[in-house]
């Protein structure tokens, strides 16, 4: 009987001694939990403004271009062409020499030209004799009016048929019709020609034209007598000035034709190849940054965040007006502005910062900026 009622007792201690660990186990947990609620619990502070870099930036004058790409063509090509039929006997010129207006370039056979010349002559000749006699016939009565009158017909018949041979003699001597080089012999000596064949083709160099055709949402700044810069594609650069400005859009491109005549005195500049123009149109005062330092803001307008006098962002439309090797010049930002260079993509118009002039701002890591005191939200 005792030894069953001290197996009961120990079997109630266990118990007790299990549950009270138990409890003790859930208490150790639920005060560390309390505790680390409580140090977990960021400390009251207020959160301090963001460092920027920025850079203080003066206006400029800058002259606005109109940056456009044509092709250099001389300022006169004349294609020079036969006036009569026959075959090339020779050549004058060489190709590639300069000839003078009326300079003979070439010669063409002659054939039965002279034959029919003399015989010209001497219908002319029968024609005035037979018009003599019937003057003098006609003043005795003899012959009516109206006979005299043909024979003045004929006469004046073969004096034409004379000049016309005398004409197709003159024109076998073929002639540069202006000044200029001899680009291209289009006949060689045996070849036939017709009338109005190509012969020969004459350029002239000075002036060269710099041909650009100008979108029509531009042209209102274009107009003759503006100054120009041309840029080869050899490097070479030359001065010109705007000639000519089409008043009519070009159809298909819509775009008009512009003209920069430019000095070539000595002809070392070439013509038919592609070339840069710039047309200064107006000078503006501008400011040159980095791209780097440019955005979008929500309405997708490019634009340049500064620092006013207050520390506070403002967002500034921008217009790219010049490229640079070292960056662009842009029109839209104060006369004085404070750019952010740094962390303008983590701030917004209208917040308050704090800049730092040049270089990157405290605290900064990696480029953003920070608070602080403490990390970026």
């Amino acid at each position: 009987m005792a030894d069953a009622w001290w197996q009961r007792l120990r079997g109630q201690s266990r118990v007790l001694v299990a549950l009270g660990v138990l409890v003790l186990v859930i208490l150790w947990i639920a005060s560390g939990m309390l505790g680390r609620e409580v140090d977990d619990a960021p400390p009251a502070m207020d959160r301090q403004p963001l460092a920027v870099a920025v850079t203080e930036l003066e206006a400029e004058p800058v002259e606005r271009l109109l940056v456009l790409q044509g092709r250099v063509e001389p300022d006169l090509r004349v294609m020079v062409r036969a006036e009569t039929a026959g075959q090339v006997a020779e050549w004058e010129v060489a190709r590639g020499a300069r000839v003078a207006a009326d300079e003979p370039l070439a010669r063409l056979r002659m054939d039965d030209r002279e034959a029919r010349r003399r015989q010209a002559i001497a219908r002319l000749r029968g024609a005035e004799s037979e018009y003599e006699a019937a003057q003098r016939l006609h003043d005795q009565g003899h012959v009516s009016r109206t006979q005299l009158e043909a024979r003045e017909a004929e006469r004046e018949a073969a004096r034409a048929e004379l000049e016309a041979i005398e004409l197709d003699i003159r024109n076998t001597r073929i002639v540069a019709p202006v000044a200029g080089v001899v680009n291209q012999r289009l006949a060689e000596r045996g070849d036939f020609v017709a009338r109005g064949d190509p012969v020969a083709e004459i350029v002239d160099n000075d002036p060269l034209l710099a041909v650009v055709h100008v979108p029509q949402h531009q042209i209102g700044r274009v107009e003759p007598g503006q100054a120009a810069r041309i840029r080869f594609l050899d490097g070479r650069r030359a001065e010109g000035e705007v000639r000519f400005v089409s008043r009519v859009a070009e159809v298909g491109t819509q775009t008009f034709r512009v003209e920069v005549e430019v000095p070539n005195a000595d002809e070392a500049l070439p013509s038919g190849i592609s070339a840069g123009v710039e047309i200064p149109t107006e000078t503006v005062a501008a400011h040159k940054l980095s791209p780097a330092w440019m955005g979008l803001d929500d309405n997708g307008r490019v634009g340049v965040k500064t620092v006013d006098d207050e520390d506070r962002v403002v967002f500034h439309a921008v217009e790219v007006i010049r490229a640079a090797t070292d960056g662009v010049w842009v029109t839209g930002l104060p006369e004085r502005a404070r750019v952010i260079t740094i962390g303008h993509g983590f701030v917004t118009p209208g917040e308050t910062v704090r800049p730092h002039p040049g270089g990157e701002p405290p605290d900064a890591e990696a480029g953003a900026p920070q608070p602080v005191g403490g990390a970026l939200p």
